[in-house]
């Protein structure tokens, strides 16, 4: 029995991981976030309707799921309690089946105010970052100076520690940025409102998952932003701030890495990225403009234009690798079926040697070229199929490729963004 399943992005982020996980969530009893911060949009389509999610996990919408946020997450309290009360305005009630970890540092105000100026000062070396304080969050997680969610069960430990906070980063504010401080009574004015609200839904998230697990009850973790945007094992330094991978949900949540039963990895038919950084397969032709027109590659959180590509199975491989992968979710199939011929990356040439696997420095990364491999393009709608027998011939024999390129199967298809819009050829809970 599978008693605990990650959902994991396998490119750059934006694969897909948010419809894929509110597919399977009306088997599980829990779907945990393990990482990350509200950088991250996850956008479910129900029956036609659009949800765009930031930090509240994508079981929310399914009934009966108790939907938890790990000790992984940098949370703004602001962009949480905004984004509850968007969900509650659907006739949901989130504060009933929302349990935030003790251990989640809170992201504020010069969280954001130092990642923009940051941003800003390095003109065209610009990470691309959103600008939404997670990196400087988790700058102050790792110098253990970060103000936590249980921090506000103790208002006056709270206030004596928002008081060194704010005159550490308003003098990096003022003497390094030449900006204007911020106001730590306004700071610590709007937490004591904020935790009010908060206060209920703060628990032990560990010992929820642990006791899940011991009651054989399925629980799904859920990873935000895509594998090469990890700390340690992206394009770095165009990454983000946290660990993307799969045994970042064993960290992230305060489980045993031997309790992850299952790694689902999410994978879309080409491959994009969004904001600096290394891209082998990018085109920027009219194919490219055509998927960025049709796949709708605009970010869900800040709406930045995705860059697009081939699908890289070097890339791929190397995120298997990194993830142990089970089996492989392709999303936007149907995004390809008007191209008359589609490249695959097979591998790369680097100093006359050929290489099947991504390079793991930029040094080298950035001397490779792409080696494609090309497809016949079906030219058949595969929009909203739920059968694999009605597949053109050509699209399967991609699907077939694909697997035996990477030696992993491909156990889900997704047809297009609404929930019905699948095809599951081996289920991960089975």
């Amino acid at each position: 029995m599978v008693k605990t399943l990650v959902v994991v992005g396998t490119q750059w982020g934006d694969e897909g991981k948010g419809k894929v996980v509110d597919l399977l969530t009306d088997r599980v009893s829990g779907v945990a976030r393990f990482q990350g911060g509200h950088n991250a949009g996850h956008t479910l389509v129900v029956d036609g309707k659009k949800t765009v999610l930031r930090l509240l996990p994508s079981g929310m919408l399914q009934e009966n799921v108790m939907c938890m946020i790990g000790n992984g997450v940098v949370v703004s309290p602001e962009a949480l309690l905004a984004e509850i009360a968007e969900v509650e305005a659907q006739g949901i009630d989130v504060a009933a089946r929302l349990r935030i970890s003790y251990g989640c540092t809170l992201l504020l105000p010069y969280h954001i105010a130092q990642d923009q100026l940051r941003e800003a000062a390095k003109g065209k070396s610009a990470i691309g970052t959103t600008g939404r304080g997670i990196g400087p969050a988790y700058e102050d997680k790792v110098a253990r100076r970060a103000i936590r969610m249980v921090d506000l069960l103790s208002p006056e430990k709270l206030a004596e520690k928002l008081e060194a906070l704010a005159a550490y980063h308003n003098f990096i504010l003022t003497q390094y940025y030449q900006a204007e401080p911020i106001d730590a009574k306004e700071v610590l004015h709007a937490l004591m409102q904020q935790r009010e609200k908060l206060l209920p839904m703060i628990a032990d998230v560990s010992a929820m998952i642990g006791q899940m697990i011991n009651e054989n009850k399925t629980v799904l973790l859920e990873g935000a932003q895509g594998t090469f945007l990890d700390i340690d094992h992206g394009t770095y330094p165009f990454v983000t701030s946290s660990n993307t991978t799969a045994g970042a949900a064993a960290t992230g949540l305060g489980i045993g890495p031997c309790n992850i039963d299952y790694v689902l990895g999410i994978v879309k038919a080409y491959t994009t990225r969004v904001g600096s950084g290394p891209f082998m397969t990018e085109l920027h032709d009219d194919i490219g403009k055509h998927i960025a027109e049709k796949g709708k590659e605009f970010g869900s959180v800040t709406g930045r234009p995705r860059r697009c590509g081939w699908l890289d199975v070097a890339s791929l491989k190397r995120s298997i690798q990194l993830n142990s992968v089970s089996g492989l979710c392709l999303t936007k199939m149907d995004v390809l079926d008007e191209l008359d011929k589609i490249n695959v990356c097979v591998g790369y040439t680097l100093d006359g040697k050929v290489l099947d696997l991504m390079p793991f420095d930029e040094q080298r990364l950035e001397r490779c070229q792409p080696v494609y491999q090309t497809f016949q393009g079906w030219k058949t709608s595969t929009a909203g199929l739920t059968q694999m027998e009605d597949f053109p011939p050509l699209a399967r024999e991609y699907i077939e490729s694909i697997e035996q390129l990477l030696s992993c199967p491909v156990v889900i298809v997704s047809t297009g963004p609404d929930r019905k819009d699948t095809v599951v050829i081996k289920d991960p809970l089975a």
